[in-house]
């Protein structure tokens, strides 16, 4: 990852946030000159499930944004839970759970890795330039 260019926010366990949290990556994608659509769309995403599913009301959310070395856009999205993300089938009346499904399409690649000592985990994503 490019050490050089990178940001971050860090946020409080309320759905309001999630809109902080697109004006963040618009600001800084716009310093560097990217487009900020996608990367507004998955950090909602993952942002949205990490408020959603964090186990306190008083958990905080990183966001990290950083860029690599040919160009591609990488985010973690950092909570206190350890329950992994995963992609579920839901139904086409459902209201909720195609978060996942959407960070899939529209992403190049996307992880989970667990903090040491249960304290979480962090979602990281990759976005074509």
């Amino acid at each position: 990852m490019d050490e050089a260019a990178h940001d971050q926010i860090v946020i409080k366990r309320r759905l309001e946030e999630v809109a902080e949290v697109r004006k963040f990556v618009r600001l800084t994608l716009g310093r560097w000159g990217m487009e900020d659509y996608n990367p507004c769309l998955v950090a909602s995403e993952l942002v949205t499930n990490a408020i959603r599913h964090a186990s306190t009301a008083d958990d905080e959310v990183t966001v990290r944004l950083g860029r690599l070395a040919d160009g591609a856009l990488w985010m973690e999205v950092q909570d206190s839970t350890c329950e992994m993300p995963r992609i579920v089938n839901a139904a086409l009346t459902s209201e909720s759970g195609r978060g996942m499904f959407v960070v899939e399409q529209f992403t190049r690649c996307w992880g989970v890795r667990p903090l040491s000592g249960q304290a979480g985990k962090v979602v990281l994503a990759v976005l074509n330039p």
